[in-house]
């Protein structure tokens, strides 16, 4: 699509007109209207298209780029409710490790001296301990934070970290003092300070793509997953010295849930991942599994995540 606007007859002619097959006009210009071609068409368009003439594949149909949509969306909903599941931990084993230590009166979390003393983050602290003292002290959006403040005189860092987004909770983690990282960290089973800090990172990034509704499948982070000893052990593929997937992909994310969520949890999340993408390839031969496979990071032996010990 150019930049300019395009009425959904026009919509649908260029979609012809590039050797997309529209066999019910009346329900594509439905899905148009509920989706938009921006996020329909240009976003998942490209594993349907000959990228040497840049029209679509033989036989491909406008059903084949609605079905692709919908597996995206059914990865984004799976994907989201696992890093949900990592945030809300995160969140209590934060709080509860930081009052452990420091007390529950909210001047301790308010406190910079709490905090790492290095000076390239000391902008960044500050920034956060606003936000933290925003929400303690003036934020009237949340009636159990009005509750404390009113009732109590104090808001503890358990009810503050209902509020804070994922994000912030997770740079919240990377500024503690090493003792505070250090007994965090140990709620989590298998990673260090500094491994849980990196992949805390990287499922921010593919949690906001869920929230927004960016296309997750062939979604390359700018963050790397640290190399760990699952990506050893499942033998996977190298580009000189950096692994070729598992490390800015989505199986990246997959392998960070993997250490981050309890094993039953990562259980039943990867039974219900290979649900989708099977369920999706049995139904669909426009995109081949090979080709999916490599838009989404994933080596052939995916599955064989849970046979080893981390």
């Amino acid at each position: 699509m150019s930049g300019e606007f395009r009425t959904y007859d026009e919509q649908i002619a260029k979609l012809l007109e590039k050797g997309l097959a529209v066999s019910d006009v009346a329900a594509a210009k439905s899905k148009l209207a509920a989706v938009g071609y921006f996020a329909l068409v240009s976003g998942y368009k490209e594993p349907l298209r000959d990228p040497s003439t840049r029209r679509y594949k033989p036989g491909v149909s406008f059903d084949d780029v609605v079905a692709l949509y919908d597996f995206d969306d059914a990865l984004r909903d799976l994907f989201e409710r696992a890093i949900n599941d990592v945030e809300l931990k995160l969140k209590s084993t934060l709080s509860y490790a930081f009052c452990e230590r420091h007390g529950e009166g909210q001047a301790a979390y308010l406190d910079p001296a709490n905090y790492t003393p290095k000076r390239k983050k000391a902008k960044a602290v500050s920034k956060l301990l606003t936000t933290l003292g925003g929400l303690a002290n003036v934020n009237t959006d949340y009636a159990y934070i009005v509750h404390h403040r009113k009732k109590r005189g104090n808001v503890p860092l358990w009810v503050i970290m209902r509020a804070l987004t994922f994000g912030q909770a997770s740079m919240m983690y990377s500024f503690l003092l090493p003792a505070d990282k250090a007994t965090v960290a140990k709620g989590f089973d298998h990673v260090n300070e500094r491994e849980l800090a990196q992949m805390m990172l990287y499922l921010v990034l593919y949690r906001n793509v869920c929230a927004h509704g960016e296309r997750l499948f062939s979604h390359r982070a700018y963050s790397d997953m640290p190399d760990t000893a699952l990506h050893a052990k499942l033998g996977l593929a190298r580009n000189g010295q950096e692994y070729a997937c598992g490390k800015r992909d989505l199986f990246g994310c997959v392998i960070a849930l993997c250490y981050l969520l309890s094993a039953e949890g990562f259980l039943a999340f990867k039974r219900r991942l290979a649900s989708i993408i099977d369920r999706f390839l049995r139904g669909n031969e426009a995109v081949e599994r090979g080709e999916l496979f490599a838009y989404m990071g994933f080596p052939e032996n995916w599955k064989d995540v849970t046979r080893y010990r981390m």
